[in-house]
């Protein structure tokens, strides 16, 4: 066990290494701008990403708003467990994302979606509807890419497949945009 789990490590490590700096940095500046106008943010996706994705809003909405002296207007999609399923129920698993940014999306605003296969057809729904109504699309994807990274404005790929590793590496993206403006606030103009 002890090899399997250095082998883990030096895995994650890898993992970890391939986030571009140069990436991150645009979107911090991404939602710096966003702040200063207001733009409202919509982060979503599965599993161990939706998981992620609800950790983000918190430390984004909370955390980074607290240093910066302005609130985020971030929302995790995957937080609202009563519509989430009466979308699923009454339409399709599909549009539980799309069917919410219909609601509230404005031409502008961010979303920000996360999928390690980055092929989760509710994602992709989500993703195309809004590059298709002028949102700004952000994908944070593993290393198969998907077709996340063909639709999105902005993409982050994380050089690997396991689940468990992308996943750790996608929270170490939003740990650093998030602390980006905790520790930086002059950041946020």
């Amino acid at each position: 066990m002890t090899s399997w789990i250095g082998d883990y490590i030096k895995a994650q490590k890898a993992a970890l290494d391939s986030i571009p700096a140069e990436k991150v940095e645009q979107l911090i500046q991404l939602f710096s701008k966003a702040v200063n106008e207001g733009r409202q943010i919509f982060v979503f996706g599965n599993g161990g990403s939706a998981a992620n994705c609800s950790h983000f809003a918190t430390d984004l909405g909370k955390g980074s708003s607290d240093k910066i002296g302005k609130r985020f207007k971030i929302i995790s999609l995957n937080d609202n467990v009563s519509w989430l399923t009466a979308l699923g129920n009454d339409y399709s698993y599909e549009d539980v994302f799309v069917k919410q940014l219909i609601n509230y999306a404005r031409p502008g605003d961010i979303v920000f979606a996360l999928s390690v296969s980055g092929n989760s057809p509710n994602v992709v729904k989500a993703l195309q509807w809004s590059k298709e109504n002028g949102l700004r699309t952000v994908a944070l994807v593993g290393g198969k890419r998907g077709r996340m990274a063909e639709i999105a404005d902005e993409v982050i790929v994380i050089d690997d497949t396991h689940y468990g590793r992308v996943e750790d590496a996608q929270m170490g993206v939003c740990h650093l945009i998030c602390y980006g403006f905790m520790e930086n606030p002059q950041i946020a103009g």
